[in-house]
């Protein structure tokens, strides 16, 4: 969900939440339940603007009052003069909790309670001002007694709700991890199926291998040529053979994948926390020291986490291969008009200007082991080239210098990712 939608449905539950109040002996003056959902909703999504979030809540509230004296005792401006200084209490309220939260560390539920009830407590101030005027200062202090033990309450219940939402996430988060670790070992148990078959499959590969060399040495000596159409025709249908095998493997892996992989999505700083880790891991047991930086930038939901994960995997993996001993690879996202925008950055040894136009090619590598002479197969960046452009619609573009580091840009339609047009 983006950050204005959330501002323009919380503003509406806090309108709506408005309607339940209790009246003060001030005129006009009422303590809603408003004064609650408005912190709550601020702790729950805290990437909320809370100023924005403030005014948009202190518009519902007009409108929702309005609507509510409208059936019982008709629109008037006078309703209007007497609502407007509560609308005004959740301005402030957004204000004075943006300037608290920007120096805040961590949200304990000791900070929650004593911001709450400080933010409460200001946010009435100004609004009996609003409608006191000079004659507050003169009410003594019941006044404030009143507002702090109001304070209190709304901060308790505040507090309440945060650690009920905080233990029933946690309940679900668990659930699901539990589904999904079901999920995996049935996943799991079905490849070591089709493993099987394709470690028996080798087996064969060898023998057909061990008959094309015979034929090749037989064609090359001259000798036994009566037999080379015959072993020639036999190679052919042992290779068809296997042919068919891997068909199936092919097939029976398909299946599994649509029925186990498809059926749930991900959040987004949820697969970037499981990346973060694996890429540090795989840092570590290549004795380099690499800091890996995520960003996660607006959270979003996506049910195509499996290549969004092999995308930004692949690249990372590369940048660790890239990086000589130590380093730092950046991972971060960005929502523009209509596209994710994500962004691999790291300090490696850069790539050679002649070979930037090559490295999506399939079998291109600069990884090569010159003690053995093997060389890298070469299919990681060829095969995030496929998934980005023919499975997502998306595009990819590296920028690199060597000696400084290598920069690869992924641009994905939003609605590839989220299946929603935004």
């Amino acid at each position: 969900m983006s950050r204005y939608r959330k501002v323009y449905i919380g503003s509406l539950i806090v309108g709506i939440s408005s309607l339940l109040y209790i009246n003060f002996y001030i005129s006009n003056f009422k303590f809603s339940f408003a004064g609650v959902m408005f912190p709550l909703l601020l702790y729950i999504y805290d990437d909320l603007n809370p100023i924005a979030f403030g005014l948009g809540s202190g518009a519902s509230l007009l409108l929702f009052r309005w609507l509510l004296y409208g059936v019982f005792q008709g629109i008037s401006l006078q309703q209007f003069y007497y609502t407007a200084p509560e609308s005004i209490f959740y301005i402030v309220y957004g204000i004075v909790f943006y300037i608290i939260r920007r120096n805040a560390v961590s949200m304990t539920y000791l900070r929650i309670f004593i911001i709450s009830v400080a933010t409460d407590m200001i946010s009435n101030i100004f609004e009996t001002y609003l409608r006191l005027g000079r004659q507050l200062f003169t009410m003594g202090y019941e006044i404030g007694r009143a507002l702090l033990l109001v304070g209190i309450i709304r901060g308790a219940l505040v507090c309440l709700m945060v650690m009920i939402y905080r233990y029933y996430r946690l309940f679900l988060i668990k659930e699901e991890h539990e589904e999904r670790y079901r999920n995996l070992l049935q996943l799991i148990s079905q490849l070591k199926t089709e493993t099987y078959w394709m470690e028996k499959n080798m087996d064969y590969i060898e023998r057909v291998m061990s008959n094309a060399y015979r034929l090749f040495s037989d064609i090359s000596e001259e000798r036994n040529e009566r037999n080379w159409g015959k072993e020639a025709l036999g190679i052919a249908k042992d290779i068809h053979e296997i042919k068919k095998e891997y068909a199936l493997v092919v097939m029976g892996m398909e299946d599994i994948m649509a029925n186990r992989l498809d059926d749930a999505g991900m959040y987004f700083d949820e697969l970037l926390d499981i990346l973060q880790k694996s890429l540090e891991v795989e840092a570590r047991d290549q004795h380099k020291n690499i800091e890996v930086q995520c960003d996660v930038g607006e959270n979003f939901y996506t049910c195509n986490h499996y290549y969004l994960m092999s995308i930004l995997r692949n690249i990372a993996m590369n940048s660790i291969d890239s990086i000589d001993t130590r380093g730092r690879i950046t991972i971060s996202h960005a929502i523009q008009s209509e596209f994710h925008r994500f962004t691999i950055e790291d300090d490696g040894e850069g790539i050679e200007k002649n070979d930037l136009p090559n490295i999506f090619s399939p079998g291109y590598s600069t990884k090569i082991d010159y003690s053995t002479g093997e060389i890298n197969r070469g299919l990681g960046l060829a095969l995030v080239d496929s998934i980005i452009g023919e499975h997502l619609r998306g595009s990819i573009e590296v920028r690199s210098e060597v000696g400084k580091g290598s920069s690869f840009l992924i641009s994905i339609p939003i609605r590839e990712l989220e299946g929603v047009e935004r």
